[in-house]
């Protein structure tokens, strides 16, 4: 218990360091596209923003997609390192099963800024949810 207890304090340090001590500094990013399902608004698809950590990730906003299919995500985290950002995309487009198809977009470092308040906002575009993307997967519960 005590290997793992330690384990869990090394792989998670930046953040505990930054965290419990208010080391580091603040970093913010925005997310903003628009969502299809073959040529309609994806209206109502869940949107989060998360910090990606190694044991489990921050999640720093949420949202649903307006009747456009419209998004924008923001949020802030205090770090010693750069944050990873990421935005994941929970929806049903061609999908009568209970689950969603869940797609995960890392957003590229250059879209990070310093402060609370960002200053550059990454646009993801307007994607199909119909098509089928690498590394999408399926998520029953988020």
């Amino acid at each position: 218990m005590k290997l793992f207890l330690l384990f869990l304090a090394l792989v998670s340090w930046p953040s505990l360091v930054s965290g419990l001590l208010g080391l580091g500094r603040l970093q913010s990013i925005a997310v903003t596209g628009k969502l299809t399902c073959n040529g309609q608004p994806a209206k109502d698809v869940k949107i989060k923003l998360y910090e990606k950590e190694k044991i489990k990730d921050i999640k720093l906003d949420e949202m649903y997609t307006d009747a456009s299919g419209s998004f924008h995500v923001s949020g802030s985290k205090t770090e010693i390192t750069n944050i990873d950002p990421k935005v994941n995309i929970y929806h049903r487009c061609d999908r009568t099963a209970p689950c969603y198809r869940k797609l995960g977009i890392t957003i590229p470092d250059q879209y990070i800024t310093s402060g609370g308040v960002p200053r550059k906002t990454y646009d993801i575009g307007t994607l199909n949810l119909g098509n089928i993307y690498y590394g999408e997967t399926v998520d029953c519960i988020n």
